[in-house]
């Protein structure tokens, strides 16, 4: 029964990830508007510095630019993994106001994210987005910058936020 459960799980969670892309993510009225002011100030874990060295690494790998980190897109990717915690959910709820939020802050011309979930290493999400045409998308996408969290819930499973832009 516990091995029927795992399976069911996994081909769940890949459906879930196959069906996520910012292309499609449609956001909801049912949170409160985010701050339009910078956020400056971000700590980075080992994860997530890891990730996106991983991500700059493949895209320099295939001709494209290395993506420039800002704080304030990782701060808005923490703000949305913490939403999916407190709500036991993987989705791209609110991706609009994010976007929003990006467009009117950093001036941003294009946004795309990228979410997953339960992944235990950077390699194994890095290679997971490459897998799904839609993330592979925003992964090679015509941005220049972008920002990253990797939130780890109270039973130790990740959830991964990536939001990449274009300035």
């Amino acid at each position: 029964m516990k091995k029927i459960m795992r399976v069911m799980l996994f081909i769940a969670m890949l459906i879930a990830m196959n069906s996520c892309s910012a292309d499609t993510a449609d956001g909801n009225d049912n949170s409160t508007p985010t701050e339009e002011t910078l956020i400056t100030n971000y700590t980075y874990n080992d994860s997530e510095l890891e990730t996106m060295q991983l991500i700059n690494e493949y895209r320099l790998s295939i001709g494209l630019n290395a993506l420039q980190i800002i704080n304030h897109i990782s701060a808005k990717c923490q703000e949305h993994n913490t939403y999916m915690i407190a709500n036991n959910v993987m989705n791209h709820n609110d991706f609009v106001l994010r976007s929003d939020n990006l467009v009117k802050v950093l001036g941003a011309k294009k946004v795309g994210e990228n979410v997953a979930y339960n992944y235990k290493t950077s390699e194994a999400v890095v290679k997971a987005w490459l897998e799904s045409p839609g993330h592979k998308e925003n992964i090679e996408g015509d941005y220049t910058h972008f920002g990253l969290a990797v939130t780890t819930d109270k039973t130790g499973k990740k959830y991964y936020t990536n939001i990449f832009v274009k300035i």
